[in-house]
């Protein structure tokens, strides 16, 4: 898993109910026309490491644990949580991946209409680009961070090597900070700020029930890996700095399934297998959260090392 970690690290290109200290924003008409979403959505996937990693091939839905599924494609992660009062998704993937995230949701037996709140990680293209689709089929009110925010409404952003990858712009209706809560029914999705990999990068938590009934905690990681980015000089201000902070914070958090939005960060292949194989927990593993972080932690700064040692010469 280190070796895959390390090549999307260091390589990746293109890489309710709101407690607490939310900021509401009135909700107005789409950013994005039907044209411009539509023609994204039709265009071909040309980009090589959106085709190298498998960004948009169809893979079949199902169910992580309880009423997480995973809609998303095989390369990214697109996350359904199911309530009876509606339901939340996390993610939009490619502007191309729209159509059979769709078909995904169907598949288990839901409605899109019936999505409530969109979700978004961070606004790189890979995570942003089917949101406008995905907010027009659904009508869904879209959260995202304060910092990400311009981004998501921008339809790009302005740093890094994704900042040459645009994508439809999504209105954002609400701003969660961290702590924030969003709520469906008795199901409750706490916001975890993470910044470094974006500066307004989301991760999101939840609890739910194995296949025993017993009680888990689900996390969804933001992401934790440059993406290509620049830290010498930063990619944006205070890089560095939202970076080592993330990494402290996560070693203060615990996990009993770690989710992450590129399919080789949380081994999602192996445990799909596994869990077709009889094993319902795949899953599972409380240890893993930790395991990615110490990784990641250790991946940047040795990235930072040789970033440095460079500038220095």
């Amino acid at each position: 898993m280190k070796t895959r970690l390390r090549f999307l690290a260091s390589g990746l290109i293109g890489a309710l109910m709101l407690s607490g200290c939310a900021q509401t924003v009135a909700p107005g008409s789409r950013l994005a026309s039907n044209a411009e979403i539509e023609t994204a959505q039709a265009a071909p996937v040309v980009d090589e490491t959106a085709i190298a990693m498998r960004w948009n091939e169809r893979i079949a839905t199902f169910t992580i644990i309880d009423n997480m599924h995973f809609v998303g494609t095989r390369g990214l992660g697109v996350f359904l949580i199911t309530t009876p009062e509606g339901h939340i998704l996390i993610d939009g993937a490619l502007a191309q991946s729209v159509p059979q995230i769709l078909d995904n949701i169907r598949s288990l037996g839901f409605d899109p209409s019936d999505i409530k709140y969109l979700l978004n990680t961070h606004a790189h293209y890979d995570h942003a680009a089917g949101l406008a689709g995905l907010q027009r089929a659904s009508g869904a009110v879209m959260i995202a961070s304060a910092a990400d925010k311009p981004y998501l409404e921008a339809g790009r952003v302005d740093h890094g090597p994704t900042q040459d990858a645009p994508f439809p712009p999504v209105r954002v209706d609400r701003v969660v900070g961290d702590g924030d809560t969003v709520t469906l029914g008795a199901t409750v999705v706490t916001a975890h700020l993470t910044p470094g990999h974006s500066p307004g990068c989301t991760s999101w938590s939840m609890a739910a029930k194995d296949s025993k009934g017993v009680p888990r905690s689900v996390f969804l990681h933001c992401s934790a890996s440059l993406g290509g980015q620049s830290l010498v000089p930063e990619a944006y201000p205070g890089m560095i700095a939202n970076y080592r902070a993330t990494f402290a914070k996560v070693r203060g958090l615990q996990a009993d399934v770690f989710l992450a939005n590129h399919d080789i960060f949380f081994d999602l292949h192996a445990k799909r297998a596994r869990q077709l194989a009889g094993e319902a927990d795949a899953f599972v593993d409380p240890s893993e959260l930790q395991r990615f972080n110490t990784e990641m932690e250790q991946d940047f700064a040795a990235a930072l090392a040789k970033q440095q040692a460079v500038a220095a010469k």
